[in-house]
């Protein structure tokens, strides 16, 4: 495997974006975990988030000699890599805001789970978009390592275990600072109003007076079970991501 975009309706948040600071969010969600290790600094305006990259839960890609090894699911067979150490940073605006220009999302990571792995899109590869055949690389938390051992997810886990699956919770945050969810709202409901990005404004567990923010896509891709986390385009201004 190698590199590793629908969304509901197209109504527009009426909320104002740049004015909500997501500093002490991202402090308090990131951080270190039995597997990896992920710190966050700040500097001026922007937000630091450093990680090894390593998930904190059991995957096949670990190797059969890890003590976090779990064997794949039925149907599903590993790529030829396994889980590496990287040296990923990540650096987001401690306010994000709506870009007037929508910039589409590309390979490689385009953001970052709370446990420091990226978050890739629906593509696989150029102009390659995620099949059944290549999902069937996917391990249980819908993940893979691609061929320099950067493990990343591209859809939900089964149940929602180790992201989320029919959930709200907060999976991590794109790379133009805005959080992403679950695929209900904090009230336990499908949102109607998503626009072209798969966002919205409203409140949610960790930002209860309300902030713009992408939702994962609410439909069973392919009928494999998994749900896409991001296509399509970014609703902030993207930060760097470099490893």
């Amino acid at each position: 495997m190698v590199n590793c975009k629908k969304s509901s309706d197209s109504s527009t948040p009426t909320t104002t974006t740049g004015d909500v600071d997501i500093t002490s969010v991202v402090q308090a969600k990131f951080g270190n975990t039995i597997t990896n290790a992920v710190t966050v600094s700040t500097s001026g305006s922007s937000i630091i988030i450093k990680s090894d990259g390593r998930p904190n839960h059991k995957s096949p890609y670990w190797g059969a000699s890890n003590a976090n090894y779990e064997a794949f699911q039925s149907g599903h067979g590993a790529n030829p890599s396994l889980i590496g150490v990287q040296n990923y940073t990540m650096t987001i605006p401690a306010k994000p805001a709506a870009a007037s220009t929508h910039e589409a999302t590309s390979l490689f990571a385009i953001g970052m789970a709370l446990n420091g792995v990226p978050i890739f899109n629906d593509q696989e590869g150029p102009s390659t978009t995620l099949d059944v055949g290549k999902i069937s690389s996917l391990d249980k938390a819908g993940a893979h390592p691609a061929q320099s051992s950067d493990y990343h997810y591209h859809v939900t886990d089964y149940d929602g275990t180790y992201t989320t699956n029919d959930d709200a919770k907060l999976v991590g945050f794109l790379r133009d600072g805005f959080p992403i969810y679950g695929r209900k709202d904090k009230d336990g409901t499908y949102p109607s109003n998503l626009d072209a990005y798969n966002g919205h404004t409203g409140a949610t567990t960790e930002f209860p007076n309300g902030i713009y923010h992408y939702h994962t896509r609410n439909e069973n891709y392919l009928n494999t079970g998994y749900y896409i986390l991001k296509s399509g385009s970014y609703y902030g201004t993207k930060g760097t991501f470099t490893q």
